[in-house]
């Protein structure tokens, strides 16, 4: 099982990102999956999850503000970021599972990192 997480970068608040991860090692499209982020000094937190049919989630800290969707054709997790906050600061991961909240094993995740 692999995961390549890419589309992190420096913003300022206010700004917009989209993060993919591009899946492998097991059936993408049988398989309901989240994204995870840990930001400097604490602990990891579940941010949104989408099942095999598109339903979604989100953390109440993200809602209206950041949008999960996959393409199964392309083995790949999308999360959109918009309305950026200094807060979003993490490193970000995605996982298998509905509202996973640990990151993979040996993941590398995508650093975003929202600053004036």
């Amino acid at each position: 099982v692999q995961f390549v997480d890419s589309g992190g970068g420096m913003v300022q608040p206010g700004g917009s990102l989209r993060l993919s991860c591009v899946a492998s090692g097991f059936i993408f499209s049988w398989t309901d999956m989240s994204w995870v982020r840990q930001a400097p000094g604490k602990g990891p937190e579940w941010v949104s999850s989408t099942t095999t049919r598109s339903n979604t989630a989100y953390a109440d800290f993200v809602k209206g503000r950041f949008t999960i969707s996959r393409d199964n054709a392309k083995n790949t997790l999308y999360l959109q970021m918009n309305s950026l906050k200094p807060e979003d600061t993490a490193l970000y991961y995605c996982a298998r599972g509905w509202k996973a909240s640990m990151p993979p094993n040996m993941a590398q995740g995508t650093q975003v990192t929202v600053s004036s």
